[in-house]
């Protein structure tokens, strides 16, 4: 059983089909597959990582319209994959997962919020970190008597043209559609709590010359893929080492901004406090400027309360407005939350993780057998592409079940001092990193960093290309006795 049909549900199925798992559902709380890229349909969304990596390795194309791709192109690709592949027929839409329970059988019991339930020996949750939209807490939010919405969920019926618009938020959703609606819109106010770093990014169309070379001339796009897994490499080095080559990321981002920031006062308001690299990196040519135009306005000073039809700020001002867009992001820290889940003994991933979300290499989680995470617990990047990581997570979780069927077992269950080796291990590399250096969505409340991969994606793709069963024990059937690995 799989949940999710994003990028990782797919691999995952696609991986499993290929190696002769062929009894796979996968449910999905949406109408279609697509996972984020369903969902974040608002005017200017796309990838920030090229399409030559930021796809399938068993998938590539030569026919991207750009360096990278608008979220149409992208779900169209995933859409292609899924059906050449025959895995979309294993889609069952409109399914919200409510709970996964391990029983006495040694299987799975999962059920959706509409009743349905499904057994099964082994469940992949490929929830991922970006699937549920954060709305800031805000006191009169729902008082409001204008028109509002996530980016996440974006109102297409509704006309900005001539409206006043606020956007609360400056994130990498934010960064994209500003400059799209910026021209429509009477007045824009741009609500930030923190600066970002940026980085270049035009993405304009290839010139014919330009697609006839990567589709027809070999070699090309090898190397072209090859050269962006280096670059993404390059910016986790960055990050990785703040006080070195991290300060020629910063230099180049702070060059790139003074160039765009002509206004000082913008400069002044949007320029980050923190480390290159502490939070996301955002690539745009277009945001600066947008935030610079006569109509936009960039507002720094904290909301305190929404009115029915006006914002107000820490320093007393009132800005009247017509729709409040939610730039906000997502609960990245919930995972798969608030499905409940639920392990062995009865214990539940809840109390697991009542110090933050860990899991063994992303994946495992002492406890509960046969359970694996996609874009789980310190696999996001900072530098490179997610697609990556999930294809060695795909590969991984294939070997593991491969083992439970060679061995005649139940379920696999990793150890509980592995995870805890492990874990130390991950954890004490963010050390003088600049991870470290701020408050992000990478963290918990109390510090822990809960969402990146601390190295490369070279690194996690070693460590996950061989599944050592050593590091795991196996659930035998009911009628049989539990034996080590």
């Amino acid at each position: 059983m799989i949940v999710g049909a994003g990028l990782g549900g797919l691999a995952a199925a696609i991986e499993l089909g290929k190696h002769g798992f062929t009894d796979v559902t996968i449910l999905e709380r949406a109408s279609g597959l697509g996972g984020t890229w369903f969902h974040n349909a608002y005017p200017g969304s796309a990838c920030d990582v090229a399409s030559q990596l930021y796809s399938y390795s068993f998938a590539q194309r030569r026919d991207w319209a750009r360096l990278c791709s608008p979220q149409d192109e992208i779900l169209r690709y995933l859409h292609e994959v899924a059906h050449d592949h025959g895995v979309d027929r294993l889609v069952v839409p409109n399914t919200v997962v409510s709970s996964c329970r391990w029983d006495d059988s040694r299987r799975w019991t999962v059920a959706s919020d509409d009743g349905r339930t499904w057994d099964a020996d082994a469940v992949v949750l490929a929830t991922g970190q970006l699937h549920q939209p954060a709305y800031p807490s805000i006191e009169g939010r729902d008082e409001f008597e204008g028109h509002s919405f996530h980016s996440a969920e974006w109102d297409h019926g509704y006309d900005l043209c001539g409206k006043r618009v606020a956007v609360v938020g400056t994130g990498a959703s934010a960064v994209q559609f500003v400059p799209e609606i910026a021209p429509q819109v009477e007045r824009l106010l741009v609500f930030q709590r923190t600066g970002n770093w940026f980085l270049p990014r035009k993405n304009r169309p290839y010139p014919a010359l330009v697609r006839a070379v990567i589709r027809y001339v070999p070699g090309v796009q090898t190397f072209r893929r090859g050269f962006f897994y280096r670059y993404g490499e390059l910016l986790t080095l960055m990050i990785r080492h703040p006080r070195t080559v991290g300060r020629l990321g910063q230099a180049r981002s702070a060059l790139f901004m003074r160039w765009q920031l002509r206004d000082r006062e913008v400069r002044r308001k949007v320029w980050p406090d923190y480390t290159f690299g502490c939070k996301r990196v955002l690539f745009s040519s277009y945001f600066l400027r947008a935030l610079q135009r006569p109509n936009v306005e960039l507002v720094t000073d904290a909301i305190t309360r929404l009115k029915p039809h006006s914002i107000v700020t820490a320093e007393g001002a009132e800005h009247e407005v017509d729709c409040v867009i939610y730039g906000t992001g997502f609960r990245t820290n919930d995972f798969m939350f608030p499905m409940e889940i639920t392990g062995a003994e009865g214990r539940t991933l809840r109390e697991a993780w009542s110090d933050g979300a860990r899991a063994y290499l992303g994946i495992s989680i002492p406890g509960f057998p046969s359970l694996f995470l996609m874009y789980g617990p310190n696999t996001n990047t900072s530098g490179g592409s997610l697609i990556v990581y999930e294809e060695a997570q795909a590969a991984y979780i294939r070997q593991a079940l491969e083992h439970v069927r060679d061995r005649a077992a139940a379920a696999i269950d990793v150890r509980p001092e592995v995870e805890e080796t492990t874990d130390r291990q991950v954890q004490a590399r963010f050390a003088g990193t600049a991870w470290t250096g701020c408050d992000s969505w990478y963290r918990t409340e109390t510090g822990r960093i809960v969402a990146n991969w601390p190295g490369y994606m070279r690194e996690y793709e070693k460590r996950l290309r061989v599944l050592d069963p050593s590091d795991f024990d196996f659930v035998q059937l009911p009628d049989r006795s539990p034996v080590a690995a």
